[in-house]
C-alpha cells in the first residue's frame, strides 16, 4: 500500500496544481489518488490552487494636452511688446488692450497651455487657431496676430462694446449673444474686470467694478472727440483711453 501511495503521489504531483486530487479507499483498503472522482466515496485530498484574478485595470482617461513644438522661436519680452505694437497698428486695435489681454491670459508666457487646452500668449483654442489660420499657436508672432484679429472681430461683432467683446473672448460669442450681456459666469465676470484693470493701468475704480456695475456701464454713452475733430458717441470702454471723452448724461 505504501508503494501504491508513493507511485500515486509521483504520478499526480505534476498535476496537483492544475486539478483537485481525490483520495479513494478501495474495499480491500487500498488507497488510490486520482484527479477524477469515479464515485461519491472520493474525498478531495489536494485542492486545486486557482490563480488569483488579475486586478482590474482602470481605464485611463486620455487627456489631450498640447505639447509645445521644438521649433518655437526664442523671443524676448521686449520683442513681444514690439510685435504687439506692430500687429495692433496693422489691425487697428489698441495695443494697450492687446497687452492687457495677454497679461490676463498667459502673463506673457508664449508656451502657456490652459487646463482646457487654450494655447500660447493669447490663449487661443485649437479650433479658433485653426479658423484664424494660426499654424503654430506657440509662435508669438502667429499667436499675437491671430489673437488680435479675433479680438478685433469680437469688438466689431458687439459694436465696440469692450465688456461684451472681452466676455465673448473668454466664454465664447454665443453665450454673450443670448442676452447681449456678460454671462453670469464667475470666471468670465472676473476676467472682464481683470482685463479692464490691466487696460486702464490698474485703475482702482475700474478694478472694483461689480458684476452689476459692469452690466450697467455698457449702457452709458460716451462722447469722444477724435484726432480729426469729429465727434463719436459710443458705449465702449475704448473711449476711456482718451482724456477728451466725457459721459453723456
Amino acid at each position: 500500500m505504501i508503494l501504491l501511495l508513493t507511485i500515486a503521489l509521483l504520478l499526480f504531483s505534476g498535476t496537483a496544481s492544475h486539478a483537485d486530487i481525490y483520495r479513494i479507499v478501495g474495499e480491500d483498503g487500498t488507497i488510490f489518488y486520482t484527479n477524477t472522482a469515479s464515485d461519491k466515496s472520493g474525498k478531495v485530498f489536494i485542492r486545486e490552487k486557482k490563480a488569483a484574478p488579475e486586478p482590474r485595470k482602470e481605464k485611463e482617461k486620455k487627456v489631450s494636452v498640447a505639447v509645445p513644438p521644438r521649433n518655437v522661436p526664442a523671443v524676448s519680452r521686449e520683442e513681444m511688446h514690439f510685435i504687439v505694437e506692430e500687429t495692433a497698428r496693422k489691425h487697428d486695435v489698441d495695443a494697450g488692450l492687446v497687452k492687457a489681454v495677454i497679461k490676463a491670459e498667459s502673463n506673457w508666457n508664449p508656451l502657456a497651455v490652459s487646463p482646457k487646452g487654450a494655447l500660447g500668449l493669447m490663449q487661443l483654442m485649437p479650433g479658433t487657431a485653426s479658423l484664424l489660420g494660426v499654424l503654430n499657436p506657440f509662435d508669438p508672432l502667429e499667436n499675437i496676430d491671430g489673437g488680435t484679429r479675433y479680438l478685433k472681430m469680437l469688438l466689431e461683432k458687439f459694436s465696440g462694446n469692450l465688456s461684451l467683446a472681452l466676455a465673448a473672448y473668454n466664454a465664447g460669442p454665443k453665450r454673450v449673444e443670448r442676452n447681449y450681456s456678460i454671462p453670469s459666469i464667475p470666471e468670465t465676470v472676473a476676467y472682464v474686470k481683470k482685463v479692464i484693470a490691466h487696460y486702464s493701468g490698474n485703475n482702482t475704480e475700474v478694478a472694483k467694478i461689480s458684476t452689476g456695475e459692469i452690466r450697467k456701464s455698457v449702457t452709458k454713452i460716451r462722447k469722444l472727440i477724435q484726432e480729426d475733430g469729429s465727434i463719436l458717441f459710443t458705449n465702449s470702454y475704448l473711449a476711456g483711453s482718451y482724456p477728451e471723452n466725457q459721459a453723456v448724461r
